[in-house]
């Protein structure tokens, strides 16, 4: 018996998402922790919940909803996953990034990344938003490690613009427009769940990151794998450790996209307009 490829799995689950879904999606938004909301203004969707669908595991932490919510914002057609999947919940880098090969497999030619990150810059302050330049990846793997596909993609990938310079500059002039606080900065990965050490921060920074989370990177890593354009936003939820005497707690976390939601679901719209 032939054994099923991750290519196979991802197309099968691609036909299960749009034999439910009433459009075809050409933007999809990975909305990050306290940041799921965005996905119930879409018009004419269809919600999905992951255990549905072949191959997606169970987003287990608080702020993740755990939906594929497929509609539209305005007039884009667009995907909006309500959660993601962590390496630190356990789940391979293989299992962490499917649903964006199960994306691209729908036709998405766009993927929106955000998350709550903590700042390791003092200009970046909580409340704020950062778009993506670039990223350090400190997870120690790499979600391309093993047999490559070519019909994803090449075995080597080049990662000079894996954020899209064209599409920062677009978050940019939008989030101007609103009067939002929103600055560009290098994000740094690491695996969690623990947050980092003073001294652990201190090297990040030294490094040149201006932010630091657990997440976003094997999804970027994946998407432009596979030549989707990248754009990542994250909402700034705390000081990391050393940068700020105050413990960090998820719960904080959660606070400060609930704060910022409304303007960041406002540059969320504003953005996928221009992406039309």
């Amino acid at each position: 018996m032939k054994t099923e490829t991750l290519y196979d799995r991802a197309q099968r689950a691609a036909e299960q998402i749009r034999s439910s879904a009433n459009t075809e999606p050409s933007v999809a938004i990975v909305l990050g922790s306290g940041l799921g909301a965005f996905a119930d203004e879409l018009t004419e969707s269809t919600s999905i919940a992951y255990k549905e669908i072949n191959g997606f595991a169970q987003a287990t932490v608080e702020g993740h909803a755990g939906r594929l919510v497929i509609g539209k914002a305005g007039e884009v057609p667009v995907a909006a996953m309500q959660g993601r999947f962590h390496f630190y919940e356990g789940y391979s880098l293989e299992e962490v990034t499917f649903p964006i090969r199960v994306l691209k497999s729908l036709g998405v030619r766009t993927l929106i990344l955000t998350n709550a990150a903590g700042s390791l810059n003092t200009e970046f302050t909580p409340g704020s938003l950062m778009v993506i330049s670039d990223h350090i990846n400190l997870m120690g793997v790499n979600p391309l490690i093993g047999r490559n596909d070519e019909r994803f993609g090449p075995r080597f990938p080049d990662l000079t613009s894996t954020y899209d310079p064209d599409l920062q500059n677009i978050v940019i002039h939008e989030a101007k427009a609103l009067n939002i606080d929103l600055r560009r900065g290098v994000y740094a990965a690491l695996t969690g769940p623990s947050y980092e050490t003073p001294a652990e921060i201190h090297m990040v920074r030294t490094m040149g990151a201006d932010a630091v989370g657990m997440s976003t990177v094997p999804e970027a890593i994946v998407a432009r794998h596979m030549d989707m354009r990248v754009i990542g936003v994250s909402c700034i939820t705390n000081l990391a450790a050393g940068v700020s005497n105050r413990p960090v707690d998820h719960s904080q976390v959660i606070a400060t996209g609930e704060r910022v939601r409304e303007q960041f679901t406002e540059l969320l719209r504003r953005v996928i307009a221009k992406l039309n």
